[in-house]
């Protein structure tokens, strides 16, 4: 046993037990956090714009600050961008996250120094969490491998300004770093794969344990090691025992992943996200994504069927319920004041309480007054492809064709398979029948005759990876949406078609 396996068990139990005290108060932990980012935000220009001095309770906070998305908090944000400190929380940030947004372009996202510790803290306590119960932590004593953008970074007005990902690579404690992969330099690298082909040279001689990143951008790493020596990921690394990811739901790449890697291996779902850690999965017997409640985020849910209405309701954590659907709203100690970050959830626990992500609350289908979301068009798939045990999907996406050249308008999946199914006209009814189920509204709408069942559109090897090149988001923590309400990008898909 390694000194870092040997000393992270007696760490392990002390976050578990941490972990228990909160989770056993959530009402009180979550309305200590907000009484305490208003205490040090009251000199804020948001904190005086929106009189943080007379707020006693929750109620007061919900009638003084709405709820707004990026695009209506944008002004304040430009000032930050500026240099201008005391803005939205005291002081100027350590970095700004930069992510791709849609309305307003390239968003800045501020990281404090009262709120970077829980970016990396929040993927320890995950990984510790899986030691405490597991018993396993001799993979902390092999190479850890963290796919993700690159760690240089910018600067605007004395700011630090890179990707989520690449700021977190900083934040990684010099004990970890003589055993992590790539190296700095190889993560430096901005074309993907010029930099997947590095990261195969640096670690095909290495013990690799434990891999980390989104599901896409794994299965490209591991595709190139099986290019590169023929053989399955275990054969490679045969002490490889964890895989670690977030970003996607992982059920549509599950069956392609492990038959790559040939065994397998545990696995933990992490929720980050730029404006905050959100959530990691702290077991692996339960389902479900433990809620991080004491993060210095102060969370409120929205019904997701009212999220569009004029005044929806905004509820606390003790006021949600089981099984609906709730888009995500946040306040923290980056200082996001009600803000929407575009995420819906589904709680399947109150004790404690744990959660799914279920979508987008922008990615949706409703051409027709369906309202077909993220979580049924990737249940159906899944069921599906229960049904057709042969089947390995590389990637999909869904969007509406509202007036096709030919038959009635209809729903279209354009999938790229890696192995498809031996018959595919039963492969669509049967995904169209999982649908029907899923979301009474489709189903009326196919029974009436409005739609006609789905249309799978086939695409060629890579089409997804060739997609991304071409809108400049190969790699990193990019990945394609799920489902569309439009075609913008089903339309360039179609370019991909296999047949």
């Amino acid at each position: 046993m390694g000194i870092r396996s040997f000393l992270a068990k007696p760490f392990a139990a002390y976050i578990d037990s941490q972990t228990r005290q909160w989770s056993l108060q959530p009402g009180k932990y979550q309305l200590q956090t907000l009484l305490d980012l208003i205490a040090q935000s009251k000199s804020t220009a948001f904190g005086k714009d929106h009189d943080f001095a007379s707020i006693r309770t929750y109620e007061d906070f919900k009638k003084r600050v709405p709820v707004r998305d990026y695009e209506l908090l944008k002004p304040y944000f430009d000032r930050v961008v500026k240099g201008e400190a005391d803005v939205l929380w005291k002081d100027k940030p350590l970095y700004l996250a930069k992510t791709s947004g849609t309305t307003s372009g390239t968003k800045y996202i501020p990281i404090t120094k009262e709120s970077v510790s829980y970016h990396f803290n929040s993927s320890r306590n995950a990984v510790l969490s899986y030691v405490h119960e597991t018993g396993n932590a001799s993979f902390l004593d092999g190479g850890l491998i963290f796919l993700s953008g690159s760690p240089e970074l910018e600067e605007k007005a004395g700011i630090k300004v890179g990707r989520l990902s690449g700021i977190a690579n900083h934040q990684v404690p010099a004990y970890l770093r003589t055993n992590q992969k790539p190296s700095y330099k190889t993560n430096c690298i901005d074309d993907w794969e010029e930099k997947l082909e590095r990261i195969v040279d640096e670690t095909l001689k290495a013990n690799m344990t434990l891999i980390s990143g989104i599901p896409p951008w794994a299965q490209m790493y591991f595709d190139r090691l099986q290019a590169r020596t023929g053989k399955k990921v275990k054969d490679i690394f045969p002490n490889f025992s964890l895989f670690v990811y977030g970003g996607v739901n992982f059920e549509p790449y599950r069956a392609k992943l492990f038959d790559s890697i040939g065994k397998k291996v545990d696995s933990i779902e992490t929720y980050p996200a730029s404006e905050g850690f959100i959530a990691y999965q702290n077991s692996q017997t339960e389902p479900g994504l433990l809620l991080l409640l004491n993060s210095g985020i102060f969370y409120e849910f929205i019904p997701a069927d009212e999220y569009f209405n004029d005044n929806p309701r905004r509820l606390s954590i003790e006021e949600v319920e089981l099984g609906k659907n709730y888009a995500l709203i946040i306040n923290s100690n980056a200082g996001l004041w009600g803000y929407s970050i575009g995420d819906t959830v589904k709680f399947i626990s109150k004790d404690p309480y744990k959660i799914i992500v279920s979508g987008r609350i922008k990615h949706f289908i409703s051409a027709f007054g369906e309202h077909v979301i993220g979580e049924e068009v990737e249940k159906a798939m899944k069921f599906t492809m229960e049904k057709f045990p042969e089947v390995e999907l590389i990637e999909f996406t869904v969007a509406p064709n509202v007036a096709p050249k030919e038959g009635m308008p209809h729903h279209q999946w354009l999938i790229e398979f890696a192995k498809t199914p031996h018959d595919l006209q039963a492969f669509s009814l049967e995904l169209d029948k999982q649908m029907r189920q899923l979301n009474v509204y489709y189903d009326d709408l196919i029974s009436g005759n409005i739609l006609q069942t789905l249309i799978i559109k086939s695409l060629k090897r890579n089409a997804f990876i060739d997609y991304m090149k071409s809108q400049g988001k190969l790699g990193g923590q990019n990945k394609v949406p799920r489902l569309s309400n439009d075609r913008k990008i089903a339309d360039v898909l179609q370019e991909f078609n296999s047949q």
